[in-house]
């Protein structure tokens, strides 16, 4: 937690983290209550909020025991535009919580190779290359060699993670990554 001066707490990270524990109560009595449909659009609320937010959010939500809404935050999450998708990681792994951090970018592989590319470069362009690589590996794994290369063409700047990928899943994956970026006139 971030002071403001000796003994001080920061109190935007106080109201951040009040913030947090605050949705999960609510989450807690919806559930308790059975109302499915309200927990579903809570969630979607919190997703929609400052990233910054989501990890503490996750956090209380541990703490009460609600894990299967977690794996639902983060499936709503990995379904927004890049930027966001790429911001929440960020926050994510800077909270270290790496384990959701990679579920999240897990799912990216069910984007268009084009958007995975997207998020893979604002992620290695604000320092977190590991987290770009566990997102195109994610995308290696599920597809074509030709389809995988998608992401490059979109951000020939992944180019070298994407091959880093590519040899983290299999020596046949980078091969083929590896044939189908000489085909495509981007290695």
């Amino acid at each position: 937690m971030r002071t403001t001066g000796p003994g001080r707490a920061d109190p935007q990270a106080e109201e951040a983290r009040r913030a947090a524990t605050e949705f999960t109560a609510r989450m807690l009595r919806m559930r308790t209550a059975g109302n499915n449909g309200a927990v579903h659009a809570t969630l979607c609320e919190a997703v929609n909020g400052p990233p910054g937010r989501l990890p503490l959010v996750v956090e209380a939500m541990e703490r009460v025991g609600l894990d299967a809404e977690i794996a639902t935050l983060l499936w709503e999450a990995a379904a927004l535009p890049p930027g966001p998708v790429a911001a929440i990681a960020r926050a994510l792994a800077e909270s270290g919580r790496a384990g959701q951090c990679g579920q999240l970018l897990r799912q990216g592989a069910a984007r268009p190779s084009s958007e995975a590319g997207t998020i893979a470069a604002d992620l290695a362009a604000s320092g977190r290359t590991d987290e770009a690589v566990t997102l195109l590996a994610a995308l290696v794994r599920a597809r074509r060699a030709a389809d995988a290369v998608g992401a490059a063409l979109a951000a020939p700047e992944v180019t070298p993670y994407l091959l880093r990928a590519a040899r983290g899943v299999s020596e046949a994956h980078h091969h083929a990554v590896t044939t189908e970026l000489r085909r495509a006139g981007v290695a």
